[in-house]
């Protein structure tokens, strides 16, 4: 289904605050690794958003998620705070990992192999 143009809307706004607050809570390094919100998606009665957050060099990035779960009170209350005057009522956050770059770099990965078996002799293109 397409997304509507006030869902658009409220996901860039909850996109931009959101990484405001994860810096001023120093949530975007964590594990000695970085922490970034890659999209907010956000359902069509805007009471749900799905934060999809991309770990870079993080140890465990399940764990990191955790820890990020475990102070989404924090998270949510300053939310609050700096969107209370455009929207009626707040989203529910829920944080999920974004596996799109472990994915890429793995298709990447498996073209290399399959360019590196090609030989020149076989005539293949």
């Amino acid at each position: 289904m397409k997304e509507g143009k006030r869902q658009k809307q409220v996901s860039a706004l909850l996109l931009e605050e959101l990484n405001r607050i994860f810096q001023k809570l120093g949530l975007n390094m964590v594990q000695g690794g970085m922490v970034s919100i890659s999209s907010v998606k956000i359902t069509p009665d805007l009471y749900e958003a799905r934060v999809y957050l991309s770990f870079y060099q993080v140890k465990d990035a399940s764990e990191a998620l955790k820890l990020i779960a475990d102070r989404a009170w924090e998270i949510k209350r300053d939310l609050v705070s700096s969107i209370r005057n455009q929207l009626r009522s707040m989203p529910q956050l829920t944080f999920y990992i974004d596996d799109s770059l472990d994915y890429v770099d793995k298709m990447d990965a498996l073209f290399r192999e399959i360019n590196a078996n090609k030989s020149p002799e076989s005539g293949q293109p």
